[in-house]
């Protein structure tokens, strides 16, 4: 019989975890025994460094051909609460950073029934000629895979258009969760965790590296959760292409899954915590401060993650339209250094592929 104690003790000797380590793992030891190995994990790979970087984000439109079950997001075409930016709403944002050190423009959001690879690929000129300082990540691979796919194009071919117009990384999103059924159960008509996979490997071949997600805290078990980051290990293995890893609580504001309720925060600190240790390979855990909330992201400095994000700008709604705590999250980079202090760390200021500025 697993004992979560001779598991730690060959953790700390630098063992890879297995799927049934993992699971004795994250179902018996202590929380406070996952931190320590979690955090001297987060030590022997980043030091005493906790990263952020300058950026905003732009969520070009919530009108959406999907209908998750989970999303508090999306709005059907004619609601009074859906948006969709035109091109001129979108440099007027961008001008509004000129001259601002922001370093990365994040843009997702819905996928638009009408919009195409060409228009994307359009957007992208644009914020380049207005911030040319900036990296652009872009578009979730599921958003990837429909425009890409809507254009008669292989992946290969739409990603090198869009990496000609200026695209720098892709962002992790969209993956919830990988198991096929729980897949089926809370986004039956979106994208499949092989569309998922086939747009982060040919990205990854293509020199473009991507971080990857996981949404939980719904009607997903810790035996999915590990499954979903056994996958991502194994294809990082392969390509080396994953520069960060974002566990995405599940918030159950304005959407059809709410009478789920949302799971404790010391649930949300063991998966940061397993994450850092079943991702040996991934270099960095992400505590997106936006869905946390900034008192449990700094406990999750604590617990093996190495990475808050940005400073944001309320430039986002996708959280907040999900109840998070900061209905207009920003966050200032004296906040974010005096975070990482008070949690023992020193913040680093980085760019889109962790280079400290």
């Amino acid at each position: 019989m697993l004992n979560w104690k001779d598991i730690a003790t060959r953790v700390e000797a630098g063992e890879r975890l297995s799927a049934d380590d993992a699971l004795t793992l994250w179902r018996d030891a202590p929380l406070w025994r996952l931190g320590m190995l979690a955090t001297a994990r987060k030590r022997a790979v980043s030091g005493d460094k906790v990263y952020y970087n300058r950026n905003f984000h732009i969520e070009p439109t919530n009108l959406c051909v999907f209908n998750c079950k989970f999303c508090s997001y999306r709005r059907p075409k004619g609601s009074p609460e859906a948006w969709d930016m035109t091109a001129e709403q979108i440099d007027e944002k961008v001008r509004g950073y000129v001259g601002r050190g922001v370093t990365e423009v994040h843009i997702v959001g819905g996928v638009h029934p009408e919009h195409d690879i060409y228009y994307y690929c359009d957007m992208i000129r644009r914020v380049k000629a207005i911030l040319p300082e900036a990296a652009v990540k872009a578009f979730t691979a599921i958003e990837l895979s429909y425009m890409i796919r809507k254009a008669g194009l292989a992946v290969d071919e739409g990603l090198r258009l869009l990496i000609e117009a200026g695209m720098n990384a892709v962002p992790g999103g969209g993956a919830e969760i990988f198991d096929e059924e729980i897949r089926a159960r809370i986004c039956p008509d979106k994208g499949s965790t092989a569309e998922w996979f086939e747009v982060h490997r040919a990205a990854h071949e293509a020199g473009i590296k991507s971080n990857a997600t996981m949404l939980y805290g719904h009607v997903e078990s810790v035996e999915h959760r590990i499954d979903h980051m056994l996958r991502l290990r194994g294809l990082q293995d392969e390509t080396g292409g994953f520069n960060a890893f974002i566990p995405l609580k599940y918030r159950n504001f304005g959407n059809s899954m709410s009478e789920i309720g949302e799971v404790a925060v010391t649930d949300d600190l063991r998966t940061l915590a397993m994450s850092r240790l079943l991702l040996d390979n991934v270099p960095h855990i992400k505590a997106y401060w936006v869905m946390y909330g900034k008192q449990t992201t700094e406990m999750a400095l604590a617990f093996g993650a190495d990475d808050i994000d940005g400073t944001i700008d309320d430039s986002t709604k996708i959280y907040s339209m999900a109840g998070a705590d900061d209905a207009r999250p920003r966050m200032s980079v004296d906040e974010m250094r005096e975070m990482a202090a008070r949690a023992g760390f020193r913040a680093v200021e980085r760019d889109t592929l962790y280079n400290e500025l």
